[in-house]
């Protein structure tokens, strides 16, 4: 992997031109006390260096005559080391992560200027480590100082993302294949628990069993929190207590994605807890995959997110107003947003080394187009919740509906020639949910 890190440094230098890019890795989180969360790398520091290391800043400057990528590492630590772990070093830090020169941290006041003062911009961007964001400041502010007398040097801050977030949004092929790995382990996870749902277990057992699942094929673990979520529940988007009994006649929706090396899988799948839809279950789910389907067959080469989106808008729209959840004209509805109460949220989002990854959906008025290597989810749901109410003007929700929240997402690849649903081979149709339930 060390040179497809040089190879993204590369393109990165090629944007920034006279440049420095600067880029803080990720502060320690604390959880509570002083009880440690486990400590995971900032995307965009991990995604230029590969490196995992706290407390590290890198440094990228093409216009540099000696040094174009440099780290600052802490400084070795024997006592400290006992606690938290090795500490690479300069040598060893050197050695594994490509830099061009290595600096310790303590080192960052007298050197970091240098790197700064005859470049034409600093990129940097200003995240959740405030003491670094203000020793950016002062660096910066140094070299406006500085302006007048050498006639030369930075006199702009730019945000890096706006640099890096585009070239993050195309995946190379090792990216696709860790996610593959990622997609593999967490497709393995959803099948087994499949096999152990009934009615009267619990909820917390299968999210166990997924996760267990992950670990003992060498994931790093879960990529968000899993989301195990039976009968009115299903219709809570983010809903993570996972402690509720499953009943006979509820569905039971599952958003669940390991990490791999950084990389996630993002699935979901909404199935008969007792292993047969009823009527009112299956008529949503045909909707909600009908919706995929069709926003799935938009995603190609320079179509846009907002085609598929709005594919999946009409799918959903339509299909309620078959049923008496919507009344009135399809155009009105879509235009007035009467379908919302029962879709709320949006058709997917970017996924890379960030579940939900760094990109642009609009670049100002005009919608962001697909190109190959980009990789999104495309999960359109309908959740009737016991409280949900319809928009104005709209027919009142018989409670045979309530209690019905299905979602399906997949991950999907945009090649030259079209898409490939890198989850496709965990089915989702009705015949096979059910048929796969009474093995």
């Amino acid at each position: 992997m060390k040179e497809e890190y040089r190879k993204r440094r590369g393109r990165l230098m090629k944007s920034i031109s006279g440049g420095t890019a600067v880029f803080r890795s990720s502060p320690v989180a604390i959880m509570h006390n002083d009880v440690e969360y486990p400590y995971r790398q900032d995307s965009d520091f991990f995604y230029l260096t590969g490196c995992k290391e706290p407390e590290a800043v890198a440094v990228i400057a093409p216009h540099h005559d000696q040094h174009q990528f440099v780290l600052f590492v802490q400084p070795k630590n024997p006592d400290q080391e006992i606690w938290t772990g090795d500490r690479p070093g300069i040598e060893q830090a050197r050695e594994d992560y490509g830099a061009d020169e290595v600096f310790l941290t303590t080192q960052i006041d007298e050197k970091l200027p240098k790197y700064l003062e005859d470049a034409d911009r600093i990129y940097y961007h200003f995240g959740r480590d405030r003491v670094f964001n203000e020793k950016m400041l002062g660096l910066w502010q140094l070299q406006i100082n500085e302006y007048p007398k050498r006639g030369e040097g930075p006199i702009a801050i730019q945000d890096s993302g706006t640099i890096l977030h585009p070239l993050r949004m195309v995946k190379s092929r090792a990216e696709t294949d860790l996610m593959r790995t990622a997609i593999a382990i967490s497709i393995e996870a959803h099948r087994q628990v499949q096999k152990i749902v009934r009615p009267g277990c619990y909820e917390y057992e299968i999210q166990a069993e997924i996760e267990s699942v992950f670990r003992r094929n060498g994931a790093d673990g879960p990529a968000y929190p899993t989301i195990v979520a039976s009968g009115p529940k299903s219709c809570i988007l983010h809903y993570t207590e996972n402690d509720r009994k499953l009943c006979d006649n509820e569905l039971l929706l599952i958003d669940a994605g390991c990490s791999y090396d950084y990389y996630p899988a993002d699935i979901t799948r909404t199935i008969p807890v007792n292993g047969t839809f009823t009527p009112e279950q299956k008529a949503i789910y045909e909707i909600v995959l009908e919706a995929q389907k069709q926003a799935i067959a938009e995603i190609r080469p320079h179509n846009t997110y907002q085609q598929a989106s709005e594919t999946s808008v009409r799918v959903i729209t339509e299909g309620l107003l078959d049923l008496g959840l919507l009344s009135g004209n399809v155009e009105e509805l879509i235009t007035q947003e009467k379908y919302k109460p029962f879709f709320m949220h949006r058709l997917g989002h970017w996924i890379g080394l960030d579940v939900h990854d760094v990109g642009f959906y609009k670049q100002g008025e005009a919608p962001q187009q697909f190109q190959p290597g980009n990789l999104l989810t495309v999960e359109p749901g309908i959740y009737i919740g016991p409280h949900t109410q319809p928009a104005e003007g709209q027919p009142a929700i018989e409670e045979k509906w309530r209690g019905i929240g299905i979602r399906i997402e997949d991950d999907v690849l945009v090649t030259a020639k079209g898409t490939e649903v890198l989850t496709a081979a965990l089915p989702k149709s009705i015949k096979e949910i059910e048929q796969g339930s009474r093995k």
